[in-house]
């Protein structure tokens, strides 16, 4: 019985090991919806705090947000422990709206990072084919204090109008992944404004997996990522992904319904993947 009993408790210890060398990263990717005071009810002064509240009780490690205009960027970075990359895409600093990429700096320390135009001129703010705005990919380079690992992560919001921009950004953004992270773990999100079965998803699972595909745990939550502001919304439109590259296993895939007082807290449902090396 005392073999027995201590053979246990080196599984015990050996399966803990493996869990502290190899932590889960929580990982949101999140519309929240522009500022504007047309929302009314759900204007962002009125849903500021949930959103902030709901970012801290999953245990948020990186959130990649769209379409935050730069009052929304600081508010969520402050009193928070994240730090922040990101620009508008107007103007490549303070004017339009941002994709930026947050991440918890007591965990994660910045290697290098930069923002890109889903267009012909990537290097500048620039409207690409037939897209109505500008549209940016916003990308960082972190090592991960307690994995003792580097990877990747790229944030993105394809035009809500152009098929085109929508398919060539795919292309744009399948070509700067393999250039600047040849070799790395990649995680890749956004509002990609379209449903998975069109040529713009089939371009990034050319190279990368739908974390929904692979988790290990069932999917959590509703097909659809997005809600209008409507609390009774079917929820079958699914936008918003997490993708990864092999350098990842993906332990949980969800949907969040989150609400309060019936309603949602943006018109996107912010969707988690809990990620593991």
């Amino acid at each position: 019985m005392k073999k027995i009993i201590a053979v246990l408790l080196l599984i015990v210890v050996g399966f803990q090991v493996q869990a502290q060398k190899n932590q889960t990263i929580n990982v949101i990717t999140y519309n929240v919806r522009y500022s504007t005071e047309k929302d009314g009810i759900h204007a962002w002064n009125k849903r500021k705090d949930n959103v902030k509240a709901l970012v801290k009780f999953h245990d948020t490690d990186i959130l990649c947000a769209q379409e935050a205009l730069a009052e929304q960027y600081d508010a969520i970075l402050e009193n928070s422990d994240f730090e922040a990359v990101g620009a508008g895409r107007d103007d490549g600093k303070r004017k339009g709206e941002f994709s930026p990429i947050f991440y918890n700096k007591k965990r994660f320390a910045k290697k290098d990072g930069g923002v890109f135009w889903l267009s012909q001129t990537p290097n500048v703010p620039s409207k690409g084919w037939d897209a109505m705005f500008n549209r940016v990919c916003t990308w960082v380079r972190l090592y991960d204090k307690l994995n003792k690992k580097e990877f990747l992560v790229f944030n993105t919001h394809y035009d809500h109008v152009g098929v085109q921009a929508r398919i060539e950004s795919a292309k744009l953004i399948k070509q700067k992944i393999q250039e600047i992270a040849p070799k790395l773990p990649v995680i890749y999100t956004g509002d990609l404004n379209v449903t998975p079965e069109t040529d713009a998803i089939a371009t990034i699972k050319s190279f990368l997996s739908d974390s929904k595909e692979i988790s290990i745990e069932p999917p959590y939550g509703p097909e659809g990522t997005f809600n209008g502001f409507d609390f009774n919304s079917p929820l079958k439109d699914r936008i918003d992904y997490i993708f990864v590259n092999k350098g990842f296993k993906v332990q949980k895939y969800g949907v969040l319904t989150d609400s309060k007082d019936q309603k949602y807290f943006s018109d996107h449902m912010p969707v988690l993947a809990k990620l593991l090396f």
